[in-house]
């Protein structure tokens, strides 16, 4: 007959140890390229503004053409307030 601890796994030594944490004492470092991350947040925001567009989100079952139409023009009401923002 196998018995169980509450609190501890089958082979650990003591009472429910907690798992050592890598943070400064170890692991990989990270590799970030903050040019790429700055790009790939400012297309994900604008495919977010893209898909908030009720014209957009309920084109589902429209034809591919008219799909397409609407993320053209919601694009270039995207563009349009964009460049009337920073030019005040």
């Amino acid at each position: 007959m196998q018995t169980h601890h509450q609190g501890r796994h089958p082979g650990e030594e003591g009472p429910g140890r907690q798992p050592e944490e890598e943070g400064q004492q170890g692991g990989r470092p990270v590799s970030h390229d903050a040019d790429l991350y700055k790009e790939r947040n400012t297309v994900e925001r604008l495919i977010n503004k893209l898909k908030a567009w009720r014209g957009i989100a309920t084109r589902y079952d429209k034809t591919p053409e008219s799909y397409l139409a609407g993320f053209h023009l919601r694009a270039s009401m995207i563009w349009i307030k964009d460049l009337t923002r920073t030019t005040h």
